[in-house]
Order: C-alpha cells, then sequence, then structure tokens
C-alpha cells in the first residue's frame, strides 16, 4: 500500500526574486478540492512565494486555463489541481489521460507545472491524498512547480522555440518578408 511507505522529499527551492504562481483548480468534489488547495498554498507561502487561485469547471479545462494564463499573464508557474473519482464509464479514463496529457505537453512547452489533479479509484482514496496532514498532494504538486521554476530560473528563461511552433513559423516569414495569407 502506497500509504506505509516512505519516499524521499527535496526541500524547497530558495529564491532571490519573487515568485508567482497561479493554483489552478476543478472543484467537482469540493471538500477534496480545497484540501488540494490548502495543501498547495501552504508550500508556497513556506517557499515565499505568492499566488493567485482561479476555479474551473472540470480537469479537462484546467490545462486550457493554465495556456490562457501562460499566453496572457505573468506567472513563474503554476499548480493544477482537481480530483478524477473512477466511475461506471470509460469518461474516467478520458479524462484523466486527455488532462495529464496536456499538462505534460504544455511543459514540455516550458510551462512549469505540478500536477495534482488526483486520479483514484475511490473517495477514500482521494480523501488520503488530499489530505494537508497525510499524503498532500496538494502540496507536493506545488513543490514541483517550485523546483521547475528553480531550474528555468537557474538555466535562464530562453525565448528559443523548441519543436514545432506555429506561432514561431508564423513570426520568422513575417521577418523574413513573405506574405502570411
Amino acid at each position: 500500500m502506497a500509504g506505509t511507505e516512505t519516499h524521499y522529499i527535496l526541500p524547497l527551492p530558495e529564491f532571490s526574486e519573487p515568485v508567482k504562481v497561479l493554483i489552478v483548480v476543478a472543484p467537482y468534489y469540493k471538500d477534496i478540492a480545497d484540501n488540494l488547495v490548502a495543501g498547495a498554498k501552504a508550500v508556497l507561502e513556506a517557499a515565499g512565494a505568492t499566488y493567485d487561485l482561479v476555479e474551473m469547471p472540470g480537469a479537462l479545462e484546467v490545462p486550457t486555463a493554465i495556456r490562457i494564463a501562460d499566453r496572457q499573464s505573468h506567472f513563474d508557474g503554476y499548480v493544477a489541481l482537481g480530483c478524477i473519482i473512477r466511475g461506471e464509464t470509460t469518461h474516467y479514463d478520458t479524462v484523466c489521460n486527455d488532462s495529464s496529457r496536456a499538462l505534460q505537453l504544455l511543459g514540455l512547452d516550458g510551462c512549469c507545472i505540478g500536477n495534482g489533479i488526483l486520479t483514484v479509484e475511490n473517495r477514500t482514496q482521494a480523501e488520503v491524498r488530499a489530505d494537508p496532514a497525510r499524503m498532500n498532494k496538494g502540496g507536493g504538486a506545488a513543490a514541483a512547480a517550485l523546483h521547475l521554476i528553480a531550474l528555468t530560473r537557474k538555466w535562464g528563461r530562453s525565448d528559443k522555440a523548441v519543436g514545432f511552433h506555429s506561432d514561431s513559423i508564423l513570426i520568422a516569414e513575417s521577418k523574413k518578408g513573405s506574405k502570411i495569407t
């Protein structure tokens, strides 16, 4: 059982410049979401980070909210929170896989994201994982975001695009003087 194992937890990084994080939560299971948020806030505060909080209707909207914020705001990182409990249909698999994959793609594109969206079989598992005094997965997601922010700052933020980015192609073509239609 995962609850009986011990794990090494990295110490929180230290920052010389302010850190601002956006917590995006899907409060479908409100009590579980509230515990995830409490854990995330405590870790962010312990690291001296400031944060904003936004709620989305469900886990599928969380990555989109992060993408919008990353394009239109000035956050150093993001904490994705929510809970998906297995039901009677394959909808569970779709929501788990699609939300996780979207967050992963955003991370690979340079967003510093801690993924605290729980994917569990039942409510009891969710309650244990969300509880800040027990498994504290919200705090773990905040710590992950902070570590990624620290790594980004250590290596410097680059404007260089990696991989396929249609925006980069459009900008490059317009700089060459090509007509874009």
